[in-house]
């Protein structure tokens, strides 16, 4: 099932998306959020070729709010057997722009949580993926490809700034307690490089399921840790804003844990 996933990924990428990249016009979304052509004809495909790997309620990024809650629904609760959360292109903005950090995004989910997934950046040709048990790779490479802070002063983090409140926003910005900080703009490749080791820390202040679906998988199979700003179960609270603090190694993610709900 997960080659077969990778298998349509591929095609995707190939035949809806890189022939669209720097082509097509930004579109505006109710909630002011950029999508393009190549969003909307890429979920197309998807939804309908993961149907014929496996049956399932189907849910994507560029569905009105009102049909992804209801596909949540069926998915959890209305007798289907899980769920596909996708995401055609995350980054769309970078895509726009032609910055090459953008990714298509798949998940299984089964009662809430995913079973496998699938990111693929088409620009870099880095495909990334996992199934529960199993562990998560890169171009079938495990994960974690290298290891290296394990003291909060020396890690290099990725931050979403303007999803933070306010108070923890000014400290992140004014007292940071890493050496360094990144933030390109595409959350599945963020998980992502997180689980390889190419960032330390990752902190984000609220993610929609075809944000974390699945990277959180990824970065747990590498072996990664992961809680929300609330909760040390990343899974408790609404699925619909859910916040991420993580860490690849043990003991940075409970200094990094720590500090946050410090001074959030």
């Amino acid at each position: 099932m997960l080659n077969d996933i990778i298998a349509v990924v591929r095609e995707v990428a190939q035949q809806e998306v890189m022939p669209r990249y720097m082509q097509v016009a930004r579109q505006i979304k109710a909630d002011g959020s950029s999508f393009t052509e190549a969003d909307i004809a890429a979920q197309e495909v998807l939804l309908r070729a993961l149907q014929t790997i496996r049956s399932g309620a189907v849910m994507g990024e560029e569905m009105s709010q009102e049909a992804q809650e209801a596909q949540w629904l069926k998915g959890m609760t209305g007798g289907a057997e899980g769920l596909w959360s996708v995401d055609p292109i995350d980054g769309t903005s970078n895509f726009l722009n032609g910055l090459p950090y953008f990714a298509i995004s798949v998940a299984w989910m089964v009662q809430g949580k995913s079973e496998l997934g699938v990111i693929y950046n088409p620009v870099t040709d880095e495909m990334f993926c996992a199934e529960k048990g199993c562990g998560a790779f890169l171009n079938n490479k495990p994960l974690p490809i290298k290891r290296n802070a394990s003291i909060l002063s020396s890690a290099i983090a990725n931050v979403d700034l303007k999803r933070l409140h306010k108070k923890l926003a000014t400290e992140v910005a004014a007292n940071p307690p890493y050496a360094s900080q990144r933030n390109y703009g595409a959350c599945a490749l963020e998980w992502c490089y997180t689980a390889a080791g190419f960032f330390d820390l990752y902190l984000h202040g609220g993610q929609k399921p075809w944000d974390y679906a699945a990277g959180s998988l990824i970065l747990e199979e590498a072996g990664g840790h992961m809680s929300g700003f609330e909760y040390d179960d990343y899974w408790a609270g609404s699925p619909w804003r859910r916040s991420v603090i993580a860490a690849l190694d043990a003991d940075l993610f409970e200094q990094w844990r720590d500090w946050v709900r410090v001074h959030q």
